[in-house]
């Protein structure tokens, strides 16, 4: 309740004090005619005593700053230290996880069986040392020779 009367009162301040800061003349407002006419005898003008408008805003200052310390103790000290594994996920933590067992299954690839029967239209599998009817002897096989590529130079 009090942070909330004090949000409101800091945001009025807040506002008041841009108000009185755009309401007072600019210390260099005569400074143009400091330089043609020489009445200053500084550029920026003798600084007189202060008005209403820049005590008030003094006072507003200390206050917005006051309040805005207050504020920042009061969050520390009111926040809940969090226990280990459990941290503040914010628009995350609405998300609820899937338990373990309602969790989807993934299924496994198959197993490659080989199969038990070789089917009958397949063709037969040579035996070992047997060569087959359209090989030639080993000493006529030979990779075809391609002539070596010479440099050109």
């Amino acid at each position: 309740m009090l942070l909330l009367i004090l949000n409101v009162i800091f945001v009025l301040i807040a506002i008041a004090m841009i108000a009185l800061i755009l309401m007072q003349r600019g210390a260099g407002a005569q400074a143009g005619s400091g330089f043609g006419g020489g009445a200053s005898a500084t550029v920026f003008g003798a600084r007189g005593s202060s008005n209403f408008l820049s005590k008030a805003t003094k006072w507003l200052a200390i206050a917005f700053f006051a309040i805005t310390l207050y504020m920042a103790w009061s969050a520390t000290h009111s926040a809940r230290p969090v226990a280990p594994g459990q941290q503040d996920l914010g628009v995350m933590g609405q998300v609820v996880p899937p338990a373990p067992d309602t969790a989807p299954k993934i299924p496994s690839a198959p197993a490659q069986n080989a199969p038990s029967q070789v089917p009958a239209q397949s063709a037969p599998v040579p035996q070992a040392g047997a060569q087959p009817a359209n090989a030639q002897p080993q000493s006529q096989q030979q990779a075809p020779s391609q002539p070596a590529p010479q440099d050109k130079k």
